[in-house]
């Protein structure tokens, strides 16, 4: 058995992590890795009885995940202490999203960019009240930053020159160009406080959002982690309210979004063992292709099925945006490399 099919076992509860021989550990903790999953694998095998060596390598990613994750709340503060002024709302995002809400995907989770939703007509007001405060733009090329203002769901990504962590300033979550419209005023309409006051997505959001992030914004490079998400929010989510997934549907449907939900609750079924309610237990043999394109990794944590991979990438771009305009966007970019 692949590394990659032992670690979505040790996931879905299949697998005994006790049992697992040392060239297996091996393989697992190099996968895991390089999904960007070995601290959430930590938790996860929290209470096991593992072999010393992989006990204090998870630890450790145990204790750099806490850090993390009170580095990533800390920036949230600094974001909203500069737009306080400006008297701008904004909503968190994935990583940051989940670990302000105290939800159970956040443990050990890997948070890098500081991602944020604002109205579109706040754009302009934060971002300068984002410059003001000691931000920096990332992209200094011209194209890149016109490409991102005319075409993209964001501006074009900032960084803090102090702390060295960067922000996305989302007003939708797919690009313009996208086939797919979700409604970001009804996404900030309907957000809720998290614990400590910042606002996160409703719950029915907060699924639609992360299956358009692994299913319709890209190739799924890192997917596992996106699927380990979906997993966690929607088996959380239906413990808390039988009704979830009723609402669920309806939610993807006013977004624009069935398919990509419908998905990856099937995926989630199959790889990590999610209980879907009648209606919703489905199957859809193109679903292959999305489970193998999840698992292309050896066991040395490298990337694999290279064919795939092409396949996926090119499917996530002529999802993102028409043909002519994607040739001239693919043009433009292989010519200012060269």
């Amino acid at each position: 058995m692949s590394a990659m099919a032992i670690l979505v076992d040790l996931f879905a509860g299949r697998r005994d992590a006790a049992a697992l021989a040392p060239r297996e550990w091996d393989g697992v903790i190099g996968v895991a890795r390089a999904e960007a999953m070995l601290a959430t694998l930590a938790h996860r095998l929290a209470e096991v009885d593992v072999p010393e060596p992989v006990a204090l390598l998870l630890a450790d990613q145990r204790r750099a995940a806490e850090v993390a994750t009170g580095q990533a709340l800390w920036e949230a503060e600094m974001a909203r202490r500069a737009l306080a002024p400006e008297r701008i709302e904004f909503v968190l995002l994935k990583g940051t999203a989940y670990a302000a809400a105290g939800l159970s995907c956040a443990a050990g989770r890997q948070i890098g960019d500081l991602d944020i939703l604002v109205g579109k007509h706040d754009l302009a007001r934060t971002e300068n009240a984002l410059l003001k405060a000691g931000w920096e733009w990332v992209k200094s090329d011209p194209y890149d930053d016109a490409y991102y203002r005319a075409h993209m769901h964001e501006l074009p990504p900032l960084i803090h020159g102090g702390r060295d962590r960067m922000i996305d300033v989302h007003h939708t979550i797919l690009p313009r160009t996208h086939r797919k419209t979700p409604d970001p005023l009804a996404m900030l309409a309907d957000a809720v406080p998290a614990p400590d006051g910042f606002a996160v997505l409703c719950p029915t959001d907060m699924a639609c959002h992360c299956a358009a992030h692994l299913l319709a914004d890209g190739d799924l490079q890192g997917g596992l982690r996106n699927l380990w998400d979906f997993h966690c929010l929607a088996s959380d989510f239906a413990v808390a309210d039988p009704g979830f997934w009723g609402k669920l549907d309806g939610r993807a449907d006013q977004h624009g979004l069935r398919s990509e939900v419908r998905r990856a609750a099937r995926l989630a079924r199959d790889l990590l063992g999610t209980l879907l309610p009648s209606g919703w237990d489905a199957h859809d043999p193109t679903d292959r292709w999305f489970h193998r394109r999840l698992l292309a990794r050896d066991d040395w944590g490298r990337s694999s099925d290279f064919l795939l991979q092409q396949a996926f990438y090119i499917r996530s771009h002529w999802l993102r945006m028409p043909p002519a305009m994607l040739a001239r966007h693919l043009w433009t970019k292989w010519h200012k490399r060269r």
